[in-house]
């Protein structure tokens, strides 16, 4: 039967259609210069950097192309006016720190830029919806800072206070202001305020609180009829605050005495400070609800310290602090998607170096952690030369390597009485292992920079300090590093600092192990992040995970439960430091322990270009999170039992996750990736399974 010219062309289009390919979703998540929101700011660098979430129906799929246009406005972008700037079709992978490539930018102007990309196929995605940038002096890089936010947070409670008037509750401390909205008499009157971090009693706020911990009194004199009033708060307490937002303090409880009308649940409200913060960007449940409050505790406490723009160490001084602030920094990136604040902080401490040696280092590990979780190079540079003349006080080194740190006043832990006993010597192995660290940090941040023959000086200097701990900070005798040379004590830092760097050889881990575990939780909140870190990596989760939600007065759990505190306390508990403020995150490291150790995931390549999964569930039954990335959230949720481990992972597209499943006790296991078996290998106690691509997997281990 011959066919007619219009029945093989319907019949062409046909096959046409059915083999087309499926439409792909435009990108989203659009950032620039590391904001989501850029239009609020105004941007120094004039050739800025983007950064975009790909999206994608196809498993297991990466970005092949992208497109940028930039145009003067939305409309013109909509309108398809010529852009200022076609990039055209990049073939890359890259959807973070993209550079702006075009003519030079007006400064004090707005663009809007857009995006699409490719996948597998020859078709783009729709173009991503605009996003406005607003440039500013052009005059160099600055990480752009957004304006504190600010919301009124309502009382949880209202009742009767113990000494009459009238008792607030909060829910939860924040740095704030208090607003009344207050009905005065005919004839005026004053009404005694009182706010407060902690309670003498039910219904009363402790008048004289111990160390930092804060209390106020304040009187406010009422008008004739409703008005609202600002609580005035002490004048220390406008330190580090831009003017527009004044005097904050750190409070839970208010008392009010003296009202004339009864107060009622619009009568006062929390007037709370902070760095824009996603609420809803991080999530985390298990089957065990101390370590839920643990985690809640923490995670809010990125949000409640900071108030003042930049990571500070609690109220009593309100300054930013190396060590504070890596471990802040880590808590935030688990916690948020815009990383501006990780990063001004960073950077205002290379200006602003602050005392302590080891603080120093921390520099240089804040300056790697910034790359690795951004993929963005642009504070890398710019602190590149300073990192490496500043930070590591390599002029102090011997001819074997080892720093010689006579003179200055190394830290270890703090307070003083929680360094094991610490036996401080000129050559001492926590600052050592800090060094050591330092220097391979270096020859990764040169690398990444293309300064290829620094990195090599670098790797081949950490190798031969190394070395050198090993020869003579080791005692043959017991296979455990002493704390210093000349020294024969061996506290738990100078062995869980190699232990957490990564620097004990296999012949003596079990032994360096088997005593840190011995030691218990001897050390302060501070040092509390490596012994985690260290007991994790070494595949100690069981007693990771019991030092973390221990009972009695050295854990998290204490400042949940024995406490009450809702911010993380500078120390683990008022007799440890008398004088400690309950406003510290350097006590919230589980925050971040619990997304990148029991959970697992970390990026392996910079900007989570490739992921690691490798939760250590320890005694959990089952838990579940959601990790914001610059790339788009991970997901991750698993469900244990002595039989099987059933794991469940959502990896947005263009990102490449190297899965680690824990091992059974027989060793003969079988895991499969959504429903069919694949090849595994072993490493430590985990089955690793790579490569798995994007979407939606579930993955299961069995005995055999």
């Amino acid at each position: 039967m011959k066919l007619s010219p219009m029945a093989l062309t319907c019949i062409a289009l046909a096959a046409t259609a059915a083999s087309a390919e499926p439409p792909r979703p435009a990108p989203e998540g659009l950032m620039c210069e590391l904001l989501a929101h850029p239009e609020r700011v105004e941007i120094a660098d004039p050739r800025p950097d983007f950064s975009w979430v790909v999206r994608s129906a196809d498993p297991d799929d990466i970005q092949s192309a992208y497109q940028i246009r930039v145009a003067a406005t939305p409309e013109a972008l909509a309108r398809g006016d010529a852009p200022l700037w076609d990039s055209g079709r990049v073939a890359s992978d890259r959807s973070t720190a993209v550079e702006y490539a075009g003519p030079a930018l007006e400064p004090w102007r707005s663009y809007a830029w857009r995006v699409r990309t490719w996948g597998r196929g020859e078709s783009p995605s729709e173009w991503s919806a605009p996003r406005v940038f607003r440039a500013g002096a052009l005059d160099g890089h600055a990480t752009p800072r957004y304006r504190l936010a600010q919301a009124e947070v309502a009382p949880a409670s209202i009742g009767a206070a113990a000494d009459g008037g009238a008792f607030l509750d909060f829910g939860r401390a924040a740095f704030a202001g208090l607003r009344l909205s207050l009905e005065g008499p005919e004839s005026g009157g004053d009404v005694v305020v009182h706010l407060g971090e902690a309670l003498e009693a039910p219904g009363k706020i402790l008048r004289k609180p111990p160390g930092s911990v804060r209390y106020h009194r304040a009187v406010v004199s009422l008008l004739p009829g409703r008005h609202d009033y600002n609580v005035p708060l002490p004048d220390r307490d406008t330190r580090m605050m831009p003017a527009e937002v004044g005097a904050v303090m750190p409070f839970r409880y208010v008392e009010i005495e003296g009202a004339t009308a009864p107060i009622g649940p619009d009568a006062a409200r929390q007037v709370v400070a902070f760095y824009p913060f996603d609420d809803q960007a991080a999530r985390f449940a298990s089957s065990d609800p101390k370590l839920d409050a643990v985690w809640e505790m923490c995670k809010y406490s990125m949000k409640a310290t900071s108030f003042c723009g930049l990571f500070v160490d609690g109220d009593r001084e309100r300054l930013p602090y190396e060590a504070d602030a890596y471990i802040n920094q880590l808590g935030w990136y688990a916690c948020d998607r815009e990383f501006t604040l990780p990063r001004l902080t960073h950077e205002y401490l290379m200006d602003n170096p602050t005392w302590p040696p080891e603080w120093k280092h921390h520099s240089v590990l804040m300056a790697w952690c910034d790359y690795l979780y951004t993929g963005d190079a642009d504070s890398l540079s710019a602190c590149y030369d300073r990192l490496k003349s500043e930070k590591l006080l390599a002029h102090r080194a011997r001819a074997d390597g080892l720093l010689d740190t006579t003179g200055l006043r190394d830290l270890v832990d703090w307070p003083v009485g929680e360094r094991d006993g610490f036996d401080f010597k000129p050559v001492n192995t926590v600052y050592n292992a800090f060094y050591q660290r330092s220097l391979a940090l270096m020859a990764e941040i040169a690398e990444a920079l293309e300064k290829a023959e620094d990195a090599a000086s670098f790797r081949a200097e950490a190798a031969r300090v190394a070395a050198a701990i090993e020869a003579k900070l080791v005692d043959a005798a017991t296979g455990l590093y002493v704390d210093g040379e000349g020294s024969a004590h061996s506290s738990l830092h100078a062995n869980m600092m190699p232990l957490a760097f990564g620097l004990v050889p296999e012949g003596r881990r079990e032994r360096v192990v088997e005593f840190v575990k011995s030691r218990g939780m001897a050390c302060g909140v501070y040092a509390a992040q490596y012994l985690m870190d260290a007991l994790f990596d070494a595949d100690e989760a069981d007693h990771a995970y019991s030092l973390m939600l221990a009972p009695g007065d050295r854990s998290w759990r204490h400042m949940v439960e024995g406490v009450g505190t809702t911010i993380a306390l500078e120390a683990w508990d008022q007799k440890y430091k008398p004088n400690q403020d309950w406003n510290h995150a350097w006590g919230a490291a589980p925050a971040n322990l619990i997304p990148r150790k029991l959970m697992g995931v970390e990026p392996i390549e910079p900007g989570f270009r490739t992921v690691r999964i490798r939760p250590r569930p320890g005694p959990l039954e089952s838990a579940s999170l959601d990790l914001p990335t610059i790339r788009g959230t991970i997901r991750v949720d698993f469900r244990a039992s002595p039989e099987t481990f059933a794991m469940g992972v959502e990896i947005p597209a263009n990102v490449r996750a190297q899965v680690h499943v824990p091992a059974g006790a027989r060793g003969d296991d079988v895991v499969q990736v959504d429903g069919a078996p694949r090849a595994t290998r072993r490493e430590g106690d985990a089955l690793v399974v790579e490569p798995i691509g994007s979407g939606t997997h579930r993955i299961v281990r069995e005995l055999r």
